[in-house]
């Protein structure tokens, strides 16, 4: 993967040519932003750049040993570290286990999310982790000699899923790394990291995509017109999986607007048997789903809350979205909008630590009840 295969970033990734220019590359880096930006992409182009035979001003060659392998995510030297499951053969699983399935995701589509990962495992309702055997994985792997490269390089994902014994142990290896590695570490909820490792590493913020860069992204996809267009880039907020979602308007989407219509309807009209039958209804499907589902929610009560304030050039909404939410946005005000995102981000903690989703989602109802006609 080269920088150019990269939506955007043009700063970032010149940043990081020159840090290799001028032989300072920090040995441990942990890149953060925001889904659907290209942080893990961008991880992986930069480790290529440092391992290509053959640099160039702005990018690697592509076409050296060393890159050939990379394109296709084979090199000796680059090792992956990724939350894993139980369940599927593998009682102690590693993320080895899963590396042919891993190449073809990043292969197919270079900006997924863990959703999408946890559904090209066939998990839907498992929450994954980077256990505690992948640890010796690591030390095993980064205390070989290099093969082919000057440096070892370990690409660690979401970082903020790592057991905990594992994280110590990982610690210990950013602390006192062996000769020549290096480690990249793309995270989405940093403040779930270790502290201890947050320390240590060297922070690189990867922004939103600049909508000059994602508009031409898109364009060059589909085939959209320039109003259509126009209204995507506005809507994705600098992502680029969630402008495919919005043009693709996948199903996901689609259902998460559907269950949000209808928590909200039966809670307005205070119906606690259709309340009781929706949360047995999305108890059933996977956590993290269900998860997406509340950061869904938590997005359409800050647009209607916008919507309501009478603010319509602030509010990212599409079509059907703002069908229902020029009717539903009245009921979200300054009275109730923080209660209501406070009481969301509460399920969303709960369901993250395997609480019950049937009462978690039973509890949130009852209480929208409240908050939406007090």
């Amino acid at each position: 993967m080269q920088f150019k295969d990269i939506i955007g970033h043009k700063e970032v990734k010149q940043r990081f040519i020159q840090t290799v220019k001028e032989n300072r590359v920090s040995h441990a880096q942990l890149l953060i932003g925001p889904k659907g930006v290209g942080k893990l992409s961008m991880a992986i182009a930069f480790a290529q750049y440092v391992s290509c035979l053959d640099k160039q001003d702005h990018d690697s060659c592509g076409v050296c040993s060393s890159c050939r392998k990379y394109n296709k995510l084979i090199h000796p030297d680059l090792h992956f570290v990724f939350p894993v499951v139980k369940g599927k053969g593998f009682t102690n699983p590693v993320s080895d286990n899963f590396i042919e399935l891993w190449r073809s995701q990043l292969e197919s589509d270079p900006y997924f999310d863990i959703g999408d990962w946890y559904r090209t495992l066939g998990v839907d309702n498992s929450q994954g982790m980077i256990y505690s055997g992948e640890s010796n994985e690591i030390i095993r792997k980064l205390n070989l000699k290099t093969y082919e490269s000057d440096y070892k390089v370990m690409v660690i994902w979401l970082p903020e899923k790592m057991h905990t014994s594992c994280a110590n142990k990982l610690l210990k290896m950013i602390e006192e790394p062996p000769v020549k590695t290096l480690f990249f570490m793309v995270a989405e909820e940093p403040d779930k990291i270790l502290q201890t490792i947050l320390s240590r590493t060297q922070l690189i913020k990867i922004p939103a995509i600049d909508q000059e860069s994602l508009s031409v992204a898109v364009k060059n996809e589909f085939n959209l017109n320039d109003q259509e267009l126009k209204n995507v880039v506005r809507l994705s907020e600098g992502s680029y999986r969630k402008a495919r979602i919005l043009i693709q308007n996948s199903d996901e989407n689609a259902e998460n607007f559907e269950s949000f219509v209808s928590i909200m309807r039966h809670c307005y009209a205070r119906k606690v048997l259709d309340i009781m039958e929706w949360a047995e209804e999305i108890s059933g499907i996977g956590r993290e789903r269900q998860k997406s589902f509340l950061n869904y929610c938590v997005r359409m009560i800050r647009e209607n809350f916008i919507l309501n304030l009478k603010q319509p050039e602030m509010v990212y909404l599409s079509g059907e979205e703002m069908n229902f939410s020029q009717r539903f946005s009245p009921f979200i005000n300054e009275d109730n909008v923080w209660m209501i995102a406070d009481e969301l981000s509460k399920a969303y903690s709960d369901i993250e630590r395997n609480a019950n989703a049937k009462i978690v989602f039973l509890d949130l109802g009852l209480k929208l009840v409240k908050l939406l006609r007090p």
